[in-house]
């Protein structure tokens, strides 16, 4: 049974996970899009499996992915199980080899595409137009249908060549966020620094949160919020 039905006023994020180091940042990403009351098309790269695995030791499986994604989401960045309230109900899975899956087509009712995180090798492959996966298929289809797309790359140092690829995007219309997170929301965790990253994400989608405290103007905030001071988000 389908966790959710498609129309035209329930459209899909989907959200891209590729083999980049930073699972952290897509269950942040993954909560908030939940958390909104966004409808999520995941698919997850076989590279990426491997990272989830050698960061969570979790093995994601296309058979019990929603066991495997709702062990997944319920862990913060620290590796630990958290009090994060998650329902995967509102999440389709789609296997990244199936390059006959519903948002591989143009016709496909699809908001856009959040890739979080997006390694080299990704970027490469959607600058160049390549469809060597679903992941890569869905990012083409985005740009040609003008819809937003969201990429969070995570890798450091960046190549000529990789720079580049990034700028290629940019001009085809895609948002370039590199997992940077910033340090004026008072930050007190290792979660802090993920939902920054995370919440930059949403921005950039424009969908709603509170997972970061937001720049007002006033020097001193990041000290206030880590005195209980100031306002924080909840992550």
């Amino acid at each position: 049974m389908e966790p959710y039905e498609h129309t035209t006023q329930c459209r899909p994020w989907v959200v891209g996970v590729s083999g980049a180091s930073g699972t952290p940042y897509a269950a942040a990403v993954l909560r908030g899009l939940l958390a909104a009351g966004e409808a999520v098309d995941l698919v997850v790269s076989r590279a990426s499996r491997l990272t989830l695995l050698d960061e969570t030791a979790i093995s994601f499986r296309d058979a019990r992915w929603q066991e495997d994604l709702g062990q997944w989401l319920s862990l913060g960045a620290d590796g630990k199980p958290h009090t994060f309230d998650v329902d995967v109900s509102g999440v389709r899975y789609w296997a990244a080899g199936d390059l006959a899956a519903g948002p591989s087509s143009g016709s496909y009712p699809a908001k856009g595409m959040l890739i979080v995180p997006a390694s080299t090798a990704c970027v490469a492959g959607v600058a160049l137009g390549l469809s060597k996966d679903l992941l890569q298929r869905v990012a083409s289809v985005t740009l040609k249908e003008r819809r937003p797309l969201i990429v969070a790359v995570r890798e450091t140092p960046l190549s000529g060549q990789t720079l580049k690829q990034l700028v290629a995007l940019d001009e085809a219309g895609a948002v370039v966020l590199p997992a940077s997170p910033a340090f004026y929301a008072g930050a007190t965790h290792i979660q802090d620094l993920v939902d920054f990253v995370a919440g930059r994400v949403l921005d950039a989608a424009g969908v709603p949160h509170t997972l970061y405290r937001r720049w007002k103007g006033e020097l001193g905030g990041a000290m206030g919020s880590r005195d209980g001071r100031g306002e924080r988000g909840a992550g």
